[in-house]
């Protein structure tokens, strides 16, 4: 049961590849489309037919769009609206009701609960006595649709030199404490909602021979090959970090209970939605070189090749690779590998050096729409779906991390072996 909407390709699509594969019955949901007035409706009949085909599976059409960034009590103004006259000059000042903020949370949180229930209910007459269900959580994000923040992002994730903006300032800020909590409903607390919403199937199917497991989509920086070891590193600012550790609570807290959920905790890719963090893909280049370690042989030299191909003449992987060497060693990002600190704020002279070195690595590229990190990103995807799916069965934690040398391996045990 796919706990999120699928849209276009992500990690959601490996554990459905594998559920595929194995003759699972797959079930999804909506998280429902907005009117004109921003009211939530549900699917149109040709929008669940698209939905449906995409998934490969049967969608619950009742809207489950997490956050409360557009909820408020009847004929008050939701925090949306409250953010529309936030200027680039006045945001850091700005103050904001938080009592009427925590009335709109509240009506968000329980317009969401409700809409749960009723996914549930159709959802327990869909799974016969004795079934093993697998809910897999896939919400993440947030971030209210204003115009003021795209600016101050593309400051904060892009900006280098005079256009750059501490990622603190906007922590400090009203604005940016809003967005914190509503990260907190939609990528975390919804896994919560989730468990205590399906605890009667759970009991059902347990008591009658069956099993439940949960998994979500964590991120808490990657293993990734540094100077030949692997190393943890992350990607700063990752303002979403605050909602992935509460994430990782929720999952400890079910795990204490008996309920088996698990963070798997996946690496940096190149996503739609992760393209606004420039230099977040910085992390996947040294996975080439996890590849030759985990002795991928001539299938891990196809990889290099094909990577080589989508450089322009002049340009050597090698000496992009060197680049990234460099990057990692350099004290800047030494001073960044900092776990017990994460998620720390970003810096100008971070800033400078991360998205230089992505500019730059860029540049390196015949085409700027068919990246070695697309390539990359791809076998990220690939590795991760089976690690998911069959660990799941018999978890070793409420938190696991997926590092560089768990995704080689994975990737050379299916193409070398």
């Amino acid at each position: 049961m796919l706990f999120g909407e699928l849209f276009g390709r992500g990690y959601a699509n490996g554990l459905i590849d594998e559920a595929r594969k194995v003759g699972m019955t797959i079930v999804g949901i909506t998280v429902g489309r907005r009117d004109e007035n921003n009211a939530l409706r549900p699917l149109t009949d040709e929008e669940l037919a698209q939905a449906e085909a995409n998934l490969g599976g049967r969608i619950i059409n009742v809207p489950l769009m997490a956050g409360f960034d557009l909820d408020s009590p009847a004929g008050e103004p939701t925090p949306t609206d409250l953010l529309g006259d936030m200027t680039l000059k006045s945001w850091q000042d700005d103050k904001l009701d938080w009592a009427h903020i925590e009335k709109c949370r509240e009506a968000g949180v329980q317009r969401f609960k409700n809409s749960v229930a009723k996914v549930m209910a159709e959802l327990d007459g869909m799974i016969p006595d004795g079934s093993n269900v697998f809910f897999a959580h896939t919400m993440a994000g947030g971030i209210p649709k204003v115009k003021v923040f795209l600016a101050i992002a593309n400051r904060i994730y892009k900006g280098q030199g005079d256009r750059f903006l501490s990622s603190r300032a906007l922590l400090d800020s009203d604005l940016g404490k809003l967005i914190l909590m509503n990260f907190d409903e939609v990528t975390a607390n919804t896994f919560q909602y989730l468990i205590e919403g399906s605890a009667a199937i759970r009991a059902r199917v347990e008591r009658t021979g069956g099993q439940a497991r949960y998994t979500a989509y964590g991120y808490h920086g990657t293993e990734i090959l540094i100077e030949d070891r692997y190393q943890w590193q992350t990607y700063t600012n990752y303002t979403q970090g605050y909602a992935k550790m509460r994430l990782e609570r929720v999952a400890e807290s079910a795990w204490a209970n008996g309920i088996k959920a698990t963070v798997y905790n996946c690496p940096e890719i190149r996503t739609n939605s992760s393209d606004i963090f420039v230099g977040v893909e910085l992390s996947l280049f040294p996975l080439l070189n996890a590849l030759k370690k985990e002795c991928g042989g001539a299938w891990a030299e196809a990889q290099w090749q094909a990577c080589r191909a989508l450089l322009q003449e002049g340009f050597t992987l090698e000496g992009l690779l060197q680049n990234i060497n460099d990057y990692n060693a350099s004290d800047v990002m030494k001073g960044y590998r900092n776990f017990e600190a994460w998620p720390m704020d970003n810096s100008r002279e971070l800033a400078d050096l991360m998205i230089g070195t992505s500019d730059a690595i860029t540049q390196m590229h015949k085409d700027r729409k068919a990246l070695v990190t697309d390539l990359l990103s791809a076998l990220v995807l690939e590795g991760t779906g089976p690690l998911m799916f069959y660990e799941t069965s018999s978890p070793a934690a409420a938190v696991i991390w997926l590092n560089h040398d768990v995704i080689a391996k994975q990737l050379v045990e299916r193409h070398c072996k």
